[in-house]
């Protein structure tokens, strides 16, 4: 069976890891969604994730979740832009998220990064997800 939103599910195993107080989860591997954890890795909403390959070709990337006082840091997190539904910004219509409290991750030209860096350099792109 394929997967018609790989990132889509890995936002959703993020999402009901963090319900159920785990501290890791598991996703298949992928070059976006590397990116992405490397955008939720530096704003501070995981610990860290490593890449794990295995004899028949196939990669699993290891997500460290992060908690504060017993509360995950991820409060929500969902998906914007879908398979069915693209969404594009430019750089004036960046959305903000809970008042700047939360990011948007956005997939542009210059890579995948957080909207304040997006701002920063002055690109639009894909919006993928909204955190806080």
């Amino acid at each position: 069976m394929s997967m018609t939103d790989p990132l889509g599910d890995m936002l959703t195993r993020i999402r009901n890891a963090a319900g159920r107080r785990k501290s890791t989860v598991t996703t298949p591997a992928s070059k976006l969604r590397a990116r992405v954890l490397d955008v939720l890795q530096t704003e501070g909403y995981i610990r860290g994730y490593s890449e794990v390959s295995y004899d028949d070709g196939k990669a699993e990337i290891n997500i460290e979740l992060k908690y504060y006082e017993g509360a995950s840091v991820i409060r929500e997190i969902a998906r914007v832009s879908k398979p069915g539904r693209r969404v594009y910004v430019s750089v004036k219509s960046i959305p903000q998220v809970a008042n700047g409290l939360g990011i948007s991750i956005l997939s542009t030209p210059k890579g995948v990064m957080a909207d304040h860096e997006a701002r920063e350099q002055n690109v639009g792109g894909e919006v993928l997800c909204h955190i806080f």
